[in-house]
């Protein structure tokens, strides 16, 4: 019988469906604010829990497409699916479309299924900090800069500082420790599924097929095709879904300068909404995307 038709019978009619709440994690993980959809924890939650509570589903879906962020958030979204599945006795699969990178891959780890695209890409098992030193362009400019402290490590790496090779060295060492706790969770997840490859933990990403041979995901497919092979045909897909930003609820940008009215302060939110956007859309475009 047709999903659409077998939707409009009573529910005593309908007991051997099988649903399958689906929590989609879009964006970059911590970038979260009312003019950006984002992945946080906070952001997350309601939805996991509301899919997870969903007792007669056997398997709770999540579809991830993220180029990473905060790995903080990464890890704790990841251990929030985790404890879920555990508590309730459900599965989990995941379900990757364009990425599902550095920390977009962390938040995959916690599917006991991971499918993806043949041209997903999936990886980046590093860490990264960027930034930028202005040192000289304040000189030029004719600027003083006074900075005072109480601890000789407060202004560590200062932009408008000159760079120090201890502060180098310190950020390194943190950075070895955030890395070694994601390369544990991969081969505590993954396990003897992955390969033997000497890049495997060194930033580098791939695409899904070249993922599945890897060992960081199991196989190339879809996710319905997947759920209707487990659960047969009359599988339903049930989306969970969150709440929409402010851009989503007014109806676009006219909904934002109707909810506000413009001043110093929505300006300079809006420019710092504005150079956020712009570190995102590099995030995405380091992947091709």
């Amino acid at each position: 019988m047709p999903d659409s038709i077998r939707r409009l019978l009573p529910a005593r009619f309908r007991k051997d469906e099988v649903v399958v709440p689906v929590v989609r994690l879009s964006g970059v993980i911590g970038q979260v604010s009312p003019l950006r959809q984002g992945i946080s924890l906070a952001s997350v939650a309601p939805q996991l829990k509301r899919a997870f509570a969903i007792k007669k589903a056997p398997m709770v879906a999540v579809v991830v497409n993220s180029p990473g962020g905060s790995p903080v958030q990464s890890h704790l979204v990841y251990k929030r699916i985790r404890a879920l599945a555990e508590e309730n006795g459900q599965e989990v699969v995941v379900a990757v479309e364009d990425v599902a990178a550095s920390g977009g891959y962390m938040i995959a780890l916690a599917g006991d299924h991971i499918l993806v695209d043949p041209s997903s890409v999936v990886g980046s098992i590093g860490v990264v900090s960027a930034g930028f030193g202005f040192t000289g362009l304040i000189e030029k400019l004719g600027i003083e800069r006074r900075v005072h402290t109480a601890g000789e490590n407060k202004a560590m790496l200062d932009p408008f500082q000159p760079e120090r090779e201890s502060d180098v060295q310190h950020l390194k060492s943190l950075q070895r420790d955030v890395h070694d706790m994601f390369i544990a969770l991969v081969q505590g997840r993954r396990g003897a599924r992955l390969a033997d490859d000497p890049t495997l933990y060194s930033g580098a990403f791939w695409s899904g097929a070249r993922g599945v041979e890897l060992g960081l995901v199991d196989e190339v497919g879809e996710l319905r095709s997947y759920l209707r092979g487990r659960f047969g045909e009359d599988v339903r897909l049930q989306p969970i879904e969150g709440k929409r930003g402010l851009l989503g609820r007014f109806g676009g940008s006219r909904g934002v300068g109707a909810a506000r009215p413009v001043s110093g302060a929505f300006v300079a939110e809006l420019a710092g909404e504005t150079l956020a956007a712009v570190e995102e859309r590099a995030l995405w475009n380091r992947f091709g995307l």
